[in-house]
């Protein structure tokens, strides 16, 4: 069999770049967060928005300092049992934290302290985690997952305020009719062997695609608003037995962040606002199980991550990247997958009850927008930025 030729960004960015952008940015998110706002816990799967400036700041020393230069570790009770995630429930880590001011003064210190090792300590450049500035672009892409959790939490921060309309209002999104792309099945490569690749994206490899087509676009609101006027969420053959029981326990009608006014508007608030709903826009709040349903409804399914990524390769999906988009399978490990740099990055959960999505959202960074990127959530998590893109079989 021939070698795979491996699947890498044509150039890698400047990940010293990529992470003092990363940490520009968590200055600039909470700088502009009221400071009430800082310890709060909107969701019981989300953090205080300040644990996760924090935590950010404590993941780079702890690989610098403790992983990279082999120092003991600052005093544990205050560092580690409350910014390690598994030592420190969520419900309990905004009381704990320090001040504002003197968070945000303890961050400033960490970046400039981390960046200066990591471009000119001797001991930091030497080590094999810095071969190609591998450690740089991971704390990075960290940073970047951490950011957009903290979207999350401002989204349900804005939530819990009475849905009134913002005066500004944006562009809307461009209409395009629903195109299918036909795939005839066959081998395809997926997987990567970029320096930015997590583990679970390793190594390249190839797998065999039956014929299949993948919807051009994402499924939009205005789809979504059609399932819903059809009784979509009301139980019926389009649910299967877990996402019926979920509809039963939940009671949801509708995507998250969805209201109607006094007066019948139908609105949407997200991180940033709450506008008129933009029919054209693709669906954004829905979990697993709606994204599976609304798939039977329409008489289709949702893809393989396989499909989705040699679809994104082939530069045929428009508008990916504004939604997460659920895929069909569970998050898995790729063969001759290897833990890396730890074992429970990705290996605790390949447990058959987290499913991939790819694609990235409006909120992602351009870091995690890669075509191998694998996120991977539970099937009831509405929060991710989740949307759907429909496949069917050939």
């Amino acid at each position: 069999m021939n070698a795979i030729h491996p699947l890498s960004n044509a150039s890698e960015p400047d990940l010293m770049e990529c992470l003092s952008v990363q940490h520009d940015r968590l200055n600039a998110a909470m700088e502009d967060t009221p400071k009430h706002q800082w310890r709060n816990q909107y969701h019981p799967d989300l953090s205080p928005m300040a644990w996760h400036y924090a935590h950010c700041h404590f993941i780079e020393a702890v690989w610098l300092h403790e992983r990279v230069l082999g120092r003991s570790p600052l005093a544990r009770r205050d560092w580690h049992d409350l910014y390690i995630p598994e030592l420190s429930p969520k419900w309990r880590r905004g009381g704990r934290l320090p001040p504002p001011e003197e968070l945000l003064d303890w961050g400033r210190a960490c970046q400039t302290r981390h960046l200066d090792l990591l471009r000119d300590a001797p001991g930091v450049r030497s080590h094999p985690l810095l071969a190609q500035d591998y450690l740089t672009g991971f704390l990075a892409q960290h940073h970047a997952m951490h950011l957009e959790s903290l979207e999350q939490v401002r989204w349900f921060a804005r939530l819990r305020r009475p849905a009134t309309l913002d005066t500004h209002t944006p562009d809307p999104c461009t209409y395009s009719p629903e195109e299918w792309i036909e795939h005839p099945g066959g081998e395809a490569v997926v997987g990567s062997e970029a320096i930015t690749a997590f583990d679970n994206e390793r190594a390249a490899h190839r797998v065999r695609l039956e014929p299949h087509a993948v919807c051009a676009r994402p499924v939009t609101n205005a789809e979504m608003l059609a399932f819903i006027e059809a009784g979509g969420y009301r139980p019926g053959p389009h649910w299967d037995t877990g996402g019926a029981t979920w509809l039963q326990k939940t009671g949801v009608a509708a995507p998250l962040g969805w209201h109607s006014l006094p007066d019948g508007t139908r609105v949407q608030t997200l991180p940033d606002g709450t506008r008129p709903l933009d029919p054209h826009a693709p669906v954004v709040g829905i979990s697993w199980f709606e994204a599976s349903a609304y798939a039977r409804w329409r008489g289709a399914r949702l893809p393989h991550e396989h499909e989705w990524e040699q679809a994104r390769r082939g530069g045929h999906l428009r508008g990916a990247g504004q939604a997460w988009e659920w895929c069909g399978n569970t998050f898995h490990p790729y063969p001759g997958f290897r833990p890396y740099p730890y074992e429970e990055y990705s290996k605790p959960w390949f447990d058959n009850q987290h499913y991939v999505l790819r694609g990235g959202s409006t909120w992602s960074d351009p870091l995690l927008k890669r075509p191998a990127m694998r996120n991977f959530f539970t099937p009831e998590k509405r929060h991710v930025f989740a949307g759907v893109r429909l496949a069917r079989k050939l």
